[in-house]
C-alpha cells in the first residue's frame, strides 16, 4: 500500500512540475537526485563528472517535462536522459571497455549464503569492469526495480536485446566475480 501512495504521490508531483510549479520542480528534484546520482555514478564510473551530467539532465528534465503525455513514462523517459548524457560523455572519452562475447557461463552448484557489505563491495567493483551497455541493464533493472518494458523505454532498444543484455550482464559479473576469488 506504501508503494502505491509513493507511485501516486509521484505522479502527482509529476503533473504539478508540468504546470510549472517551482515548489514541485525542487520536491522532485530531491526526491529523485540521489537515484540519478547513483545511477550516472555506475555507468560513468567517473565519480567527478556526476555532478555536471546530472545539472544537465536535470536542465533536460525542466525543458522537456511540460511536453511529457503519459506521466506514468516519466522514469523511462528520465532514464533515457540520464543516459544519453552519460554515453555522449563516454563516447567523449573514447572509453573502450571489453564486450563478453567471449565469456564462458559461471556454474554455481553451491547454496546461496548471506550477503555481507564486503560482497557488496564485490559487486560494485564487479560492475566498474562490465561494459557501460551492460552495467546499464544490470542498474536499471536491480538497482532501480524497473521492469522489461520499461528498461526498454530507457534504452531505447528492443525488448529482446535488453532480454539478452541482462543475461549476458549476469552472467559477465559472475564471470569477474568468480575470477576474484
Amino acid at each position: 500500500m506504501a508503494d502505491l501512495a509513493r507511485r501516486l504521490y509521484l505522479r502527482i508531483l509529476i503533473v504539478r512540475c508540468q504546470v510549472g510549479e517551482r515548489a514541485a520542480l525542487e520536491e522532485l528534484i530531491a526526491h529523485v537526485n540521489p537515484r540519478l546520482r547513483g545511477f550516472l555514478h555506475k555507468l560513468l564510473s567517473r565519480p567527478e563528472r556526476v555532478d555536471d551530467v546530472a545539472q544537465d539532465v536535470w536542465l533536460d528534465v525542466f525543458r522537456g517535462l511540460p511536453k511529457l503525455e503519459n506521466v506514468d513514462a516519466f522514469f523511462p523517459w528520465f532514464y533515457r536522459m540520464a543516459r544519453n548524457r552519460a554515453y555522449r560523455l563516454l563516447r567523449c572519452r573514447d572509453e573502450r571497455i571489453e564486450p563478453l562475447e567471449n565469456v564462458d557461463p559461471a556454474v554455481n552448484d553451491e547454496p546461496d549464503t548471506d550477503f555481507a557489505a564486503e560482497d557488496a563491495r564485490r559487486i560494485y567493483a564487479a560492475l566498474d569492469q562490465l561494459s557501460p551497455e551492460h552495467r546499464e541493464v544490470l542498474l536499471l533493472r536491480f538497482i532501480e526495480q524497473m521492469n522489461y518494458d520499461d528498461m526498454a523505454q530507457a534504452t531505447g532498444c528492443p525488448l529482446g536485446t535488453v532480454r539478452s543484455r541482462i543475461h549476458n550482464a549476469k552472467r559477465g559479473l559472475r564471470e569477474i566475480l568468480n575470477r576474484e576469488e
